[in-house]
């Protein structure tokens, strides 16, 4: 018998950010170490153009602010509903208050990075 009223579920949007998250971690991260851990130490990038003062120029333009957002907060989204399956993997069923405590984990990094982008 098919259900004429199924429970919504939440997991999309959840499953939304997971892969935000990933696909950042996975194509962004890499080039921004390699710029700022390679590059720039080896003397390939000058180091005057990673001074503080254009750095934090480039925060407080919509694309810089939204980029270093994004750099916190998509990884952290990505890890945290990571930890909250991998916690059903290892049968800790917490139930909601597992949910809550991952998903709460990730928006307050999520909204320091915000916080702290503004504050530049």
């Amino acid at each position: 018998m098919i259900n004429k009223h199924p429970k919504r579920s939440d997991e999309p949007v959840w499953w939304g950010l997971f892969g935000a998250g990933g696909s950042w971690f996975a194509m962004i991260t890499p080039v921004t170490i390699f710029v700022l851990g390679i590059l720039v130490p080896l003397g390939i990038i000058d180091a005057n153009a990673m001074s503080y003062e254009r750095v934090s120029a480039f925060v407080k333009t919509i694309i810089g602010a939204l980029f270093v957002i994004a750099t916190i907060a998509l990884p952290m989204w990505h890890a945290m509903h990571r930890v909250h399956h991998g916690m059903h993997d290892l049968k800790l069923h917490t139930g909601v208050a597992g949910k809550v405590a991952v998903y709460f984990t990730a928006a307050f990094f999520s909204g320091l990075a915000v916080v702290f982008v503004f504050m530049v």
